[in-house]
């Protein structure tokens, strides 16, 4: 991969990150329970902190790095809040939508992977996939205790 192949896939994980920071924090407003709003905030930081690292590197590689979220995970955040309105912003839901936003990430880290990036670049990537999983794991199973509202 050449110089500019990088920096679009790690600014693509930007995008990615920058999503997951938003909804998570879209969903950390609007969530009733105190656990899930604490949850979707740390969630949201740990977004935050990893688009930052990925900025840097592009940074470091000479590329401008993207500032924010694609067009796609603001339709997706929009639609976390017309669901919401919908559905009186059910804890569930929120968790359902955060499921979906995962599911995204994940795979859009795991086709990066398909990549060939510098070793030092690959590490980050895969961190960063392994905290998308844990996330997606850890709002799948909170999904599962709490109940969609009748």
């Amino acid at each position: 991969m050449n110089n500019d192949d990088v920096i679009g896939v790690l600014n693509d994980l930007v995008e990615t990150s920058k999503d997951g920071e938003y909804g998570f924090t879209s969903c950390a407003e609007h969530a009733k329970s105190p656990e899930l709003k604490s949850f979707f905030t740390a969630r949201a930081g740990e977004c935050r902190r990893g688009a930052e690292e990925l900025q840097a590197q592009v940074a470091l590689l000479g590329g401008k790095p993207d500032t924010s979220g694609t067009a796609a995970g603001a339709v997706h955040r929009g639609w976390v809040a017309v669901r919401g309105v919908l559905s009186g912003y059910d804890d569930h839901s929120m968790l359902e939508e955060c499921e979906r936003g995962e599911d995204v990430a994940v795979t859009k880290y795991r086709a990066a992977l398909e990549k060939p990036l510098p070793p030092d670049l690959r590490a980050i990537v895969e961190r960063q996939l392994q905290g998308a999983q844990r996330n997606h794991n850890e709002v799948k199973a909170l999904r599962d205790r709490f109940p969609r509202k009748a």
